[in-house]
């Protein structure tokens, strides 16, 4: 008998709002959507080469958002159907194995380990589920009457469940049953089913308590840093007034500068590499280097952001003073922040950038009008990569 194949199917086209807004597959946990972890402990079995390909299932309004958000990472995207076993069987259609793992978007927190015991599981008996035992004591209702359950008796099912891509294919449409999990169905229709033990991490996001708990376990997992940023450009005739990305018309004095001058936006920009350990903006964007003469700040600001992305960096926060004799700017305030908030990301409901502008009350180089200066502090988190927490010796 050849070897099994494997296929690895993510089920994320329900459309479960008991946290309330989107669905809770799609809700981010440290910038990533619940079913990008299940991904990528599937990719790491990819990688390794003991499955094939990676299926994921979402809701068909979802599907064009997803398909464009993936581009660059190996994952097939298709949308699902109007029951969850509609989807399972449109998503089967697309995996290329002999066997596959079918696993809810909404768990997290899967490891390979699992996978790989339930995969040793189903290649000898045809389907596998990872199953826990119940903890609570056990009671039955039945015509408003309370007996006691044998709890020795009753276990917990997770997911990724484990088995023959076609028979349960087969057994989905023949048996014409609407199960809570794929193990339902198969046992339903007579096949046989193995288990092995579950992992406690491995629950499922469908209360609030239930993602309290699922932030809190990442948050042990959260390497924060914090950067200063600082730049000081002088004011000039003939030169134009950029202000954390918007141009100021009718200005006399503009800022002196190799590129566009944007001290704030510079400013961020600096802050936010220091978070990082990166080079600042001088040695990226040297001034030697004609590619920036004149370069618009904002686009230096996303290649930036580009550098932190591909490192796991996510933008938490950044608080900038811009300290400015003149022109008066306060009542641009709230339009500088909107503007920045939007660069670096952010939304009416994340806010991640705040300014304030202070006179240099005529004091030094500033307090003369001769110059602007701009200080600024960022947060950046990511997670800790998988092995890599700090030991501290005592």
């Amino acid at each position: 008998m050849d070897a099994p194949r494997w296929s690895f199917l993510i089920a994320a086209g329900g459309s479960g709002r008991r946290l309330g807004g989107e669905p809770k597959q799609f809700r981010e946990l440290l910038g990533k959507p619940l079913w990008r972890w299940s991904w990528a402990a599937a990719e790491e079995l990819r990688r390794r080469g003991e499955i094939e390909d990676i299926v994921l299932v979402v809701p068909r309004e979802y599907e064009a958002e997803i398909r464009r958000e993936t581009e660059d990472i190996e994952l097939t995207v298709t949308c699902g159907g109007a029951t969850r076993s509609e989807s399972v069987v449109k998503g089967l259609m697309k995996c290329s194995g002999s066997h596959v793992l079918v696993h809810d978007g909404a768990r997290p927190f899967i490891t390979p380990a699992l996978c790989r015991r339930l995969m040793a599981a189903a290649a000898e008996g045809g389907g596998a589920i990872p199953l826990l035992p119940s903890v609570d004591s056990l009671k039955r209702i039945e015509d408003e009457k309370i007996s006691c359950a044998d709890r020795s008796l009753y276990f917990r099912t997770q997911t990724p469940q484990a088995f023959e891509r076609e028979r349960l294919i087969r057994v989905i449409e023949e048996g014409g049953l609407e199960g809570t999990d794929e193990a339902s169905v198969w046992l339903a229709a007579g096949e046989r089913l193995a288990y092995v033990a579950g992992e406690e991490r491995n629950f499922k996001v469908t209360t609030p308590f239930d993602w309290e708990m699922a932030c809190a376990l990442t948050e042990r997992a959260i390497e924060k840093r914090t950067g200063h940023g600082y730049d000081i450009h002088q004011l000039v005739e003939g030169r134009p007034l950029i202000i954390a990305g918007i141009r100021l018309e009718g200005e006399k004095f503009g800022l002196l500068g190799h590129s566009d001058a944007d001290l704030v936006t510079h400013t961020v920009m600096d802050a936010l590499l220091g978070a990082a350990g990166e080079p600042d903006i001088g040695t990226l964007f040297p001034a030697s280097d004609e590619r920036w003469r004149g370069a618009d700040s904002v686009t230096l600001l996303h290649s930036v952001l580009s550098l932190l992305s591909s490192k796991g960096w996510r933008v938490d926060w950044v608080d900038v003073t811009l300290n400015a004799q003149r022109p008066r700017m306060g009542h641009l305030v709230p339009r500088f922040i909107d503007k920045m908030n939007g660069e670096l990301g952010g939304g009416e409901e994340r806010r991640l950038f705040n300014m304030k502008i202070k006179s240099a009350e005529s004091c030094g180089s500033a307090g003369r009008g001769e110059c602007m200066i701009c200080h600024g502090v960022a947060t950046i988190s990511r997670l800790i990569p998988t092995g890599a927490a700090v030991k501290i010796d005592k």
